[in-house]
C-alpha cells in the first residue's frame, strides 16, 4: 500500500502561510518532521512524496527533506518522489549524489520511475530493466542484460540497500509508484 504525502500541504501547515517555496534549512526540517510524523502513524510500505504544489526547492531543503528523510526513515519504507519539475530534480539529484543516496522519481505523465542521486552504473541499468520489465531474479536479470551472475547480484544488492527494489524471496520487484 502507498501513503501519498502532499509536500505543499505540509509546507503550508509548517509555515502557517500559503507559501509554495521550500527554502531555508529550518523550513525543510519542519516539513521533514511532519513527513516523519505522518509515516510514524502509517503502516504503508511506500511513501509517495508529491511535490506538485511546490514552486522552488533549494539545496538546503533538498538536503533536509529528501536526504535526511532517506537517512532516518525506517528501513521498511520505500520512498518515491512525484510532481518534480526539472529544477527540483537538479537540486535533489545534487544533494543525493553528495550523500551517496538515491531515490526513485516518477516523471509527470509516466509510470516508469527514474533514479535521482548516486548508484553505480550497473545498478542504474538493473533498475531500468526491473522497472520496465517487472520482477526478476539474479539469473533473469543477467540473462536480460548479458551479465555475469556476480555482476547482476552486486547490482541488485546495491538497489536493495538503497531501497530502490523490493526483494521478496529470490525475486526483486520494482517499487510501487501508483
Amino acid at each position: 500500500m502507498i501513503q501519498t504525502i502532499r509536500i505543499g500541504l505540509l509546507l503550508r501547515e509548517a509555515v502557517a502561510a500559503p507559501y509554495r517555496n521550500l527554502v531555508t534549512r529550518p523550513t525543510g526540517a519542519a516539513v521533514r518532521n511532519r513527513i516523519e510524523a505522518t509515516l510514524a502513524d502509517s503502516n504503508c510500505l511506500t511513501a509517495l512524496l508529491d511535490f506538485s504544489d511546490i514552486e522552488l526547492v533549494d539545496l538546503s531543503c533538498a538536503d533536509e527533506v529528501v536526504a535526511k528523510l532517506l537517512l532516518t526513515v525506517r528501513t521498511a519504507y520505500f520512498v518515491v518522489l512525484q510532481g518534480l519539475r526539472e529544477d527540483h530534480h537538479e537540486a535533489i539529484d545534487h544533494v543525493l549524489t553528495h550523500h551517496r543516496l538515491a531515490v526513485a522519481s516518477v516523471p509527470p505523465g509516466s509510470r516508469a520511475p527514474r533514479l535521482l542521486g548516486w548508484v553505480p552504473a550497473d545498478a542504474r541499468e538493473a533498475f531500468t530493466c526491473i522497472s520496465e520489465g517487472g520482477p526478476l531474479d539474479v539469473s533473469g536479470l543477467c540473462h536480460n542484460l548479458d551479465w555475469t551472475f556476480s555482476r547482476g547480484r552486486e547490482a541488485l544488492d546495491d538497489l536493495a540497500v538503497h531501497r530502490l527494489v523490493q526483494p521478496v524471496g529470490q525475486l526483486y520487484y520494482p517499487i510501487q509508484t501508483a
